[in-house]
């Protein structure tokens, strides 16, 4: 039987959001999938009480941070410490001085069109990104030909101790859906917020544009089933998805994970049914018959956080 868990009515003098304690996280992911629960978890209402619930933190807590949930896989054990949802449906998004200024916690999709209507190019392919602006700029999250970082003038972190900075692209190296910091920091950041410099184009072109690439996704892509996008990074000159239909693995099931007969480089989970260990193993399959098949190795996309059990 699942346990039950309940927000508290108070998460903290002077802090606004919602908080609870041993709670679920499947709810948090796009794929709803598996046991895995929050030590701690937390909904900021915004930037500032993210800073404020961080300081109120032992220093040794681990934090962990979730956007949309749609690249991420929470195994069944569960995770330890802190867990912050950074989504937030009323963030910010703004024109100042030539560039698009918006919070983390807004959707990429909401980005999108919130640079279509102002006249800017470029920014359509953030469309097809199914996660938050934040996990954008963690991955450089990109598709149909644009990337996240090739727009970004500069970024808002929060550090551990509720900090704010602003840091620029050279702060960063920045690669196929990899950012790294070049001064590695003694914690982990998060993003809060950013800054994009899209060059300027017409808005009915843009807008037509967004409409285009959301059809392409919707006919090619198995988005009526819980999934958490491409689960492999496309190897050089070569598609993930395109080997791993070369070698037979449509239609492979463990559990109640399945590798999509729409587009093999998704795993959905079918009926609701898988546990995070399913997929898990799904994706141990995947890459060890690629492998053995092709002698590629691919890299997964996603991010896998937690215990394997408790």
């Amino acid at each position: 039987m699942a346990r039950s868990f309940c927000f508290e009515a108070n998460p903290g003098p002077g802090l606004r959001g919602r908080l609870a304690h041993d709670a679920p996280l499947a709810r948090y992911t796009s794929w709803r999938a598996g046991d895995g629960r929050a030590d701690l978890l937390y909904l900021p209402a915004g930037r500032d009480d993210l800073a404020a619930f961080l300081r109120t933190l032992p220093a040794a807590t681990p934090v962990t941070v979730l956007g949309l949930g749609s690249n991420t896989l929470v195994r069944d054990g569960g995770v330890r410490g802190a867990v912050v949802v950074m989504h937030d449906a009323g963030a910010a998004l703004a024109v100042a001085d030539g560039m698009i200024y918006v919070e983390a916690g807004a959707a990429s999709p909401k980005l999108a069109r919130f640079a279509a209507n102002h006249g800017c190019a470029e920014a359509e392919f953030l469309a097809g990104v199914p996660g938050t602006v934040g996990g954008a700029l963690a991955m450089n999250a990109g598709c149909y030909g644009g990337e996240t970082w090739r727009h970004v003038a500069r970024v808002e972190v929060v550090l551990r101790d509720g900090t704010f900075v602003v840091r620029t692209p050279a702060d960063y190296v920045i690669g196929y859906r990899s950012v790294c910091a070049r001064a590695p920091a003694s914690s982990p950041e998060i993003f809060t917020a950013a800054w994009f410099r899209f060059p300027l184009g017409d808005a009915s072109a843009a807008r037509a544009r967004i409409r285009e690439l959301l059809a392409r996704r919707i006919a090619t892509q198995p988005l009526s089933l819980p999934n958490a996008g491409s689960v492999f990074r496309n190897p050089p000159g070569d598609h993930a998805a395109r080997l791993i239909e070369s070698c037979g693995l449509k239609g492979h099931t463990i559990g109640g994970a399945r590798v999509s007969e729409k587009h093999a480089n998704f795993i959905v989970n079918e009926g609701n049914a898988a546990r995070a260990a399913d997929i898990e193993a799904l994706l141990d399959v995947v890459r060890g018959t690629v492998l053995a098949k092709t002698g590629i190795a691919l890299e997964p996309e996603v991010r896998i956080v937690g215990e394997a059990s408790r």
